[in-house]
C-alpha cells in the first residue's frame, strides 16, 4: 500500500522502517530533518506537510508525543484532514486521551475518510523487531482493512472496541505498569537497605504472587544493570499516567495507587530525569536510601 507516516521518533522511526522492509511505499514527514533524511536514504519519499502526506497515500499513520501534537497535525491548516482522500484511513498510533481521538475521528469522518486508533505496547526494541503489542479501536471493517499494515509493526494484536478503545486500553496498561514498576523498585531498595541480596530477593519473589514483568524483564534489562538511557522516557510515562488518571477519575473510579505512581514521576521530573528511561525511578529510591541495587557485572 501507499502509506503515510508522520512522527519518526524513537518508536515511529523504527515502525516506519518495518513498513518499508515489508514492501509498503512510504511518504513521510517529521519536524526533525535528520529523522527524515535517514529514511529517505532507505528509499522513501518525504512531504513538506501532513496535508501532502495524506493526499499522497491511502493510509496515513501518526506516532506523536501528545494530544496537542495529534490535534495540530490532524486538524491544522495543512493537516491530515485538509488533505485526506475520501475512502482513506487515518491511524493514530500515539498515546493520547480517548476524547481527543473521538474529536479528531469526527473531523476525519466529515472529510469522507475513516479513523482508527492503535497505540502500541512494549519497548523500543520491540518497535525495531516489529513485535509490538497493538491495541486497536474503530469500526471492525476498517480495522480489518488496516491489518496488513499494522501486522508489519506488531505481533500481538487486540481489538478493543469502538474508536478510542485502543487509547483506553493503553492508558490503563501504562498506569498499571508504572505503579507495578515503582512498587517493585521500592521493595528491592528496601530489601537491600535491610541487608538482603538482590539474588535472594529475586529468587524468593519469583515463587510468589509478587512476581511481575517489571521484575522479570524491564528492571533487569536496564536500571538494575545501571542503564538509564532513554527507552521509554520519564516525561512520556508522566504524560501517560496523567492522561490515564484524568480518564479513570472522570469515570468515578478512585485510583490511589495510580496517584502514587504519578507522584513518583513528578519527583523524577523535579530531579531533571525527564529524558531518562522510566527505570530512573530506581535512582531516586537508591539516593534517598543510600544504597545501590545492581545485578553482578557479566
Amino acid at each position: 500500500m501507499n502509506v503515510g507516516f508522520i512522527g519518526l521518533g524513537t518508536m515511529g522511526g523504527a515502525m516506519a522502517r518495518n513498513l518499508v522492509r515489508k514492501g509498503h511505499q512510504l511518504v513521510i514527514a517529521d519536524v526533525n530533518p535528520a529523522a527524515v533524511a535517514a529514511l529517505i536514504a532507505a528509499g522513501v519519499r518525504s512531504a513538506a506537510t501532513p496535508r501532502e502526506v495524506a493526499a499522497a497515500t491511502e493510509i496515513v499513520i501518526t506516532m506523536l508525543p501528545d494530544a496537542p501534537d495529534v490535534e495540530g497535525v490532524a486538524l491544522g491548516v495543512d493537516g491530515i484532514v485538509a488533505g485526506i482522500r475520501k475512502g482513506s484511513v487515518y491511524i493514530d498510533m500515539s498515546t493520547i486521551d480517548p476524547g481527543t481521538t473521538r474529536r479528531v475521528g469526527a473531523a476525519v469522518a466529515g472529510a469522507g475518510a475513516a479513523m482508527i486508533d492503535c497505540p502500541v505496547g512494549k519497548t523500543a526494541d520491540a518497535a525495531v523487531s516489529g513485535t509490538l503489542t497493538l491495541m486497536a479501536g474503530g469500526a471492525p471493517d476498517v480495522v480489518v482493512r488496516c491489518r496488513p499494515v499494522l501486522d508489519c509493526m506488531g505481533t500481538d494484536f487486540f481489538y478493543c472496541g469502538a474508536l478510542g478503545g485502543g487509547q483506553t486500553m493503553k492508558l490503563i496498561n501504562n498506569l498499571l505498569a508504572t505503579a507495578v514498576s515503582e512498587a517493585s523498585i521500592e521493595a528491592l531498595v528496601a530489601g537491600a537497605k535491610a541487608g538482603l541480596t538482590l539474588d535472594t530477593m529475586m529468587s524468593v519473589l519469583r515463587t510468589t504472587m509478587a512476581w511481575n514483568n517489571a521484575l522479570a524483564i524491564s528492571l533487569p534489562k536496564r536500571p538494575l544493570a545501571g542503564d538509564f538511557a532513554p527507552g521509554f522516557m520519564v516525561k512520556l510515562a508522566h504524560k501517560d499516567c496523567r492522561l490515564a488518571l484524568a480518564m479513570v477519575e472522570g469515570l468515578g473510579v478512585t485510583a490511589p495507587a495510580g496517584r502514587a505512581a504519578l507522584a513518583s514521576l513528578d519527583e523524577a521530573l523535579r530531579h531533571g530525569l525527564q529524558d531518562h528511561d522510566v527505570g530512573a525511578l530506581l535512582k531516586l529510591r537508591e539516593e534517598s536510601a543510600g544504597v545501590e541495587v545492581r545485578l553482578p557485572s557479566p
